[in-house]
């Protein structure tokens, strides 16, 4: 409770011959009347500063007149109209209107038909003509017995004059209440609602206890009903507006609204209550009060039979500290919404209370609704933080200023406030990005309005992301990765690292680090946790992966934490560096070489071997540097391998050897076949002098050396078939030097009438075996297609029989012969084609066609005349220009 009004007494102690039996009031002005018919007009004057006690209101009451002729009976109802300077009044059952502006209040109008009335309402409206000027509108209505009649004022000749038929009521009416365009009718019993057309809505009882029924008007044509001890509240249709009543310690005698406040007489005092929120505000000891009524804001006049007292209100910024103090927030934003000042004050007022009501809202641990207040009123967001224990630094929460000591939360009620927190933040941080402008918006603390604490966005964005991760933390730790995984993560480094090892969330440390670009502190973090076996983190593979993503602008820092991944691991570590992704592919590779021929030189010819076949390299360094590792490698594990042979045991063929040997082998040969980057001059000779003949065959065969090459087959290796296989890879007709790649093998079987010997480059001298007559009969027969018959035939030694080459004479005569057969027929088809085309020829020169002036195009239906034509086989002719519309059509 607090002290709303103020009770100043007016009247004291009137004569018995003048009991009061009506008053009403305007401005500064009361009006009394009589049970003798006695009119009091009193005005209340300010009285002079020095006259007044300190904190204390007084007021000069002056009688302006005593009218005890007013009339001859009491005066049962009196209601002035400012408006129209008027004062309507019922006495002697009869309803009159005086002049208020003349000393002697002239009637200037006195409604006979009213006659036997008991009864009075009224209704000012207020209208706007055609030119904008308001004026005002005066309604009457009055109960006679069992009707109601309507009048309305008319100003120009000064009278009432009736606008509707009597309204015929079921029972004689205890009040009537004017609102909008129905009339509240107050029964002894109940209440009902009636429009002007007659319409009649009932509504509910006055209620057991309820002596008398009581209704009063109230702002934007509601009224406020008595039904015992509540007060129901209803619009203009009788719709309830509120889902609850106003109760009252008592059966209210009378009742009147002062905004915020509606007052009630009781029979033991007067009471003060708001309409919102229902809290009792005040009970006033005014000994036998029976009648209240208002004057103006904040002048509210109350009446017993002999005493008439003001309570005026105490002024706003008074009642709403006293508000304050008790924690009634939302009557005191009400009526600092009512208060005289400024908007700006005014808005500051009510931004303080909207602060202190979001505070103590939170205190209440009602989270949900002060962080939607904190929300409403833009309240700096590193004040809110601090409402909750270890989110801020201690130094900068212990800076902040709070209305009331902050609640201690634990257990669950600090989890509840968290996760409201966190839907707060959630918002605020998704309004600061949706703004384009990069200063702090306009912000207030809870104590002081206008101060913030930042000085940038990114300033207050750092301490809602931080704050964020140690909310999700202790209420859903879930989040926190798509939290730090976030394009705008503005989290404090210090501060969540922090929070995080405290949490020992090893994995949401990592992406942190990486989301910040601290690859180092991440790589660090990788290793030691690599090891552990309870740690999110074990195992090597989280290196190898954030190494990956890394990219060659951290090359630097690649190398130094690959090594001890690629000295434990280093078939998994090689992937670092060769992995079918974007970022490793990009790497610069001769870097890379460098690097693992210092580090792991095992690992070089698989890094050569990826990058050479999975991304198609074509530099020739990493070609020549492949070939030397595995020549390097070969020589080695040969030089063992035939040191391993029993004695009497031939190697065997390249490529067949067994273990590592055989398939180092067979992927050399394979890579010197099909590489088209690796500069093959260069191991000719290297090859043949460490007796890797098979390799250094495939090189002279790339070089267009054929005689070298089959020689090698044929007299070192004695290796007949890869001799003929090589023939068939290498042979083309049309090539000069590959053309007679099987003379050479047949010149290779046969006897050479020069020396004994063969000079190979790098090999020097071979000698020459046996000539081998036989194989060289078989190369005949079997690719003679392929080999110049002359230059074989003179090739062949005398001793050769003809019938031991008889097949392949015949062959190639065969072969002449279908040559010949070949020509003969493309001849006479060629000869047939030219008859053909030369019958055509004369066909169609034959053809006359003749357009004349008549003729029409098929499809515009239009004289081609001289214009461009064309004739289709069928014999239509149209124009040039139709022929496609033609051809589409057909």
């Amino acid at each position: 409770m607090h002290e709303a009004y103020e009770v100043i007494p007016i009247v004291q102690k009137l004569p018995p011959g003048l009991s009061i039996e009506s008053i009403s009031a305007y401005d500064d002005y009361l009006l009394v009347g009589t049970k003798s018919g006695t009119l009091l007009y009193y005005q209340l004057v300010p009285a002079p500063k020095a006259a007044s006690k300190p904190g204390s209101i007084h007021y000069d009451v002056k009688l302006l007149r005593s009218n005890k002729s007013f009339s001859k009976k009491a005066i049962v109802q009196l209601q002035v109209v400012p408006e129209f300077q008027m004062l309507i009044c019922l006495a002697e059952g009869t309803v009159a209107a005086f002049d208020l502006s003349q000393c002697s209040l002239t009637p200037i109008a006195v409604l006979q038909k009213t006659k036997g009335a008991h009864f009075f309402t009224i209704s000012v409206n207020k209208h706007k003509n055609l030119d904008g000027e308001v004026y005002p509108s005066l309604t009457l209505c009055v109960a006679v017995k069992k009707k109601l009649q309507l009048f309305y004022w008319k100003p120009k000749i000064l009278k009432f004059l009736e606008f509707s038929d009597d309204l015929l009521l079921r029972d004689i009416p205890r009040t009537i209440v004017w609102c909008g365009e129905s009339l509240c009718v107050g029964y002894k019993s109940e209440y009902s609602l009636m429009k002007i057309s007659g319409e009649t809505k009932d509504l509910f009882p006055t209620g057991g206890n309820q002596l008398e029924p009581l209704v009063s008007l109230l702002p934007d044509e509601k009224l406020a009903v008595g039904s015992d001890e509540q007060t129901i509240l209803i619009d203009s249709d009788g719709n309830p507006t509120m889902k609850y009543s106003i109760k009252w310690s008592e059966v209210p005698l009378a009742l009147v609204y002062d905004e915020p406040y509606l007052i009630a007489v009781l029979p033991s005092a007067v009471e003060v209550r708001p309409i919102e929120p229902r809290i009792h505000v005040q009970s006033i000891d005014l000994p036998k009060a029976k009648m209240i009524v208002t004057s103006k804001q904040g002048w509210v006049f109350a009446a017993s039979n002999s005493d008439v007292w003001l309570l005026h209100a105490v002024n706003f910024p008074e009642q709403i500290t006293q508000l304050l103090s008790q924690k009634q927030f939302d009557l005191a934003l009400r009526m600092a919404e009512m208060t005289p000042d400024s908007e700006i004050e005014k808005k500051q007022i009510v931004q303080r209370i909207n602060n202190l009501n979001a505070f103590y809202l939170f205190c209440k641990q009602n989270f949900k609704d002060a962080m939607e207040q904190f929300i409403k009123l833009e309240t700096d967001p590193s004040h809110v933080i601090g409402l909750f224990p270890n989110l801020l630094p201690e130094e900068f929460r212990s800076s902040l200023e709070y209305p009331d000591r902050l609640p201690n939360l634990q257990g669950t009620e600090l989890e509840d406030g968290l996760v409201a927190l966190t839907n707060y933040l959630v918002e605020i941080r998704s309004r600061l990005l949706s703004d384009s402008n990069s200063s702090v918006p306009s912000m207030t603390a809870i104590m002081e309005p206008g101060k913030t604490k930042f000085r940038s966005k990114k300033q207050l964005l750092q301490i809602i992301d931080t704050t964020l991760l140690k909310c999700y933390l202790q209420t859903n730790d879930g989040l926190v990765a798509s939290l730090l995984r976030m394009k705008e993560n503005y989290c404090h480094i210090d501060e969540s690292e922090r929070a995080l090892k405290l949490h020992q969330k090893y994995r949401e440390l990592l992406i942190l680090y990486n989301k910040k670009g601290m690859h180092r502190k991440a790589l660090e973090l990788l290793m030691r946790h690599a090891k552990k076996p309870d740690s999110s983190l074990r195992g090597h593979e989280k290196t190898i992966q954030y190494l990956q993503d890394l990219g060659a602008e951290h090359l630097e820092l690649i190398f130094e934490f690959a090594k001890w991944v690629l000295k434990e691991h280093p078939e998994d570590g090689l992937k670092i560096f060769a992995e079918e992704m974007t970022e490793t592919e990009h790497l610069p590779r001769s870097l890379v070489l460098q690097y693992l021929c210092e580090t792991e030189p095992d690992l070089v010819i698989p890094y050569l071997e990826f990058i050479i076949c999975k991304w198609d390299e074509e530099n020739n360094l990493f070609h020549n540097t492949l070939v030397n590792k595995y020549c390097e490698k070969i020589l080695v594990l040969l030089n063992d391998y035939r040191n391993a042979l029993p004695e009497g045991h031939s190697p065997a063929p390249a490529g067949q050897e067994p273990g590592e040997l055989g398939v180092l082998r067979k992927k050399l040969l394979l890579f010197l076949e099909g590489s088209e980057h690796c500069t093959v001059e260069r191991f000719a000779t290297y090859m043949m002098n460490k007796g890797l003949y098979d390799e250094g065959a495939v090189i002279l065969g790339k070089l267009g050396r054929h005689d070298d090459a089959l020689t090698i087959y044929i007299h070192i290796l004695q290796n007949y078939s890869k001799a003929e296989r090589y023939c068939e890879k290498h042979y083309h007709k049309d090539k000069p030097g590959n053309q007679d790649v099987y003379l050479v093998l047949l010149k290779l079987y046969l006897p050479s009438a020069e020396n004994q010997k063969i000079n190979i480059p790098a090999v020097g001298y071979v000698p020459i075996p046996e000539p081998n007559i036989e194989r060289a009969i078989s190369i005949l027969k079997q690719y003679s297609n392929k080999i110049d018959s002359f230059k074989a035939l003179s090739l062949l030694p005398s001793v050769i029989s003809v019938s031991d080459v008889k097949t392949f004479l015949e062959c190639v005569l065969h072969s002449i012969q279908s040559q010949k057969y070949d020509v003969q027929l493309t001849k006479s088809l060629l000869y047939a084609e030219h008859l053909q085309v030369k019958a055509k020829s004369i066909h169609f020169h034959s053809y006359k066609l003749t357009v004349t002036d008549l003729d029409m195009c098929r499809v515009c239906q239009k004289r081609i005349g001289k214009s461009a034509f064309a004739h289709f086989p069928t014999g239509v002719t149209v124009h040039y220009s139709c022929k496609d519309q033609y051809s589409a059509e057909n």
